[in-house]
């Protein structure tokens, strides 16, 4: 049977060193793309921490799928970190380094026995710690593929294969007295050809908003944008809406989706940005389905000091009807306005809240903003 584990590389310093919310949010995304560039049928065993441990039971694949299972995973791990790089808004250090992220993939055969523990079979015997100990290896490099030799065999692996993407060389490694000897390629991720994705287009405008509205808060900017743009948090803040759907294991960034269900009715949002003058953060909305057409909404925050910041929201209503303009300054501009003036004070509100039940936190939470 096979056993093959990707792993991301640079797992630990990447979750000590930056906040822990987004971090988890990076890796859970970033799991889940290598589940989905599933191209050999594996059987997912369990995900640890920073890797995945798989099998394909009672089989081995040729040497030429088990390349382009290899080629297939690095290409969708680095193209959706640079999705990440090139389409974030957030400004924290988690979301700023996960371009730094690299992987490493282990791939080993086994006769395979299995335990069973609370109705789940999992893979069980020497060779599963002999995979896990391959990941500790003496490669200088954190970006590779590493296949053991008893598996290179089996497939009838050439010796020091050489392609495009691979130069396998020859490697050793000890533990507990016993030599494991396999071959190993480093990668190198600009000859991947990357997936494309939409990337962050700046919203531009030929007029001024429909609606501004403008608050002081006391708090970070960071802190502030974190506050906006996690969905989790809108439901202690929006105004007249009675629930948000979205992934709650995504970072907010150009291109995510959310719902919101208000009266039954759902309205669809996608973020998206617009320039920033040096120093703000910038978040803004995209609704395509409002009775009115199309709106833009954008939270554009300005830090004023480590623990201040201002926020002003602009409101843009694109529509070519005529009725519906005269609706919009007639009727719904005065709602709007009003809507959105009583989700700043249930913001307002909120923050200080947080800050008389629990002024200590508060304190630190300014500091890591």
């Amino acid at each position: 049977s096979l056993l093959f584990i990707p792993d991301i590389s640079g797992y630990t310093e990447f979750v000590q060193t930056t906040e822990v919310a987004h971090s988890q949010h990076v890796i859970a995304e970033l799991l889940e793309v290598l589940i989905k560039a599933n191209t050999l049928n594996w059987q997912l065993a369990e995900v640890e921490g920073d890797a995945l441990f798989c099998y394909m039971e009672e089989e081995v694949p040729s040497f030429e799928r088990l390349l382009a299972q290899i080629e297939n995973i690095f290409t969708a791990f680095y193209s959706h970190l640079k999705l990440l790089e090139t389409n974030r808004i957030c400004p924290c250090r988690a979301c700023a380094s996960a371009p730094n992220l690299r992987l490493k993939v282990i791939a080993h055969v086994a006769e395979l026995e299995f335990i069973e523990v609370q109705g789940k079979r999992k893979p069980f015997g020497s060779a599963i710690i002999e995979a896990h100990r391959l990941l500790k290896n003496n490669i200088d490099g954190d970006n590779y593929v590493l296949i053991s030799e008893g598996l290179a065999q089996e497939m009838m692996m050439p010796e020091n294969y050489h392609s495009k993407m691979y130069d396998f060389q020859q490697g050793s490694a000890h533990y507990d007295g016993k030599t494991l000897e396999y071959r190993y390629s480093l990668i190198d991720p600009d000859l991947l050809d990357f997936k494309p994705f939409d990337s962050a287009e700046k919203i531009t405008f030929n007029s001024d908003p429909d609606l501004v509205l403008d608050r002081e808060f006391p708090v970070s900017g960071p802190q502030l944008f974190e506050m906006i743009t996690n969905y989790a948090n809108r439901h202690h803040w929006s105004e007249g809406v009675d629930e948000f759907k979205f992934n709650a294991n995504e970072v907010t960034k150009i291109g995510t989706e959310h719902t919101c269900v208000i009266n039954g009715k759902h309205f669809n949002l996608v973020a998206v940005t617009k320039e920033a003058k040096p120093g703000q953060l910038v978040y803004g909305e995209l609704a395509t389905n409002t009775p009115l057409g199309e709106s833009y909404t954008f939270f554009i925050i300005e830090p004023k000091t480590s623990q201040s910041s201002r926020l002003k929201i602009e409101l843009y209503l694109k529509t070519k009807s005529r009725i519906k303009k005269l609706l919009i300054a007639l009727i719904f501009k005065g709602a709007i306005k009003k809507n959105v003036g009583t989700s700043l004070d249930n913001l307002q509100k909120y923050f200080a809240n947080q800050a008389s039940s629990n002024p200590e936190a508060n304190d630190l939470l300014v500091e890591a903003g």
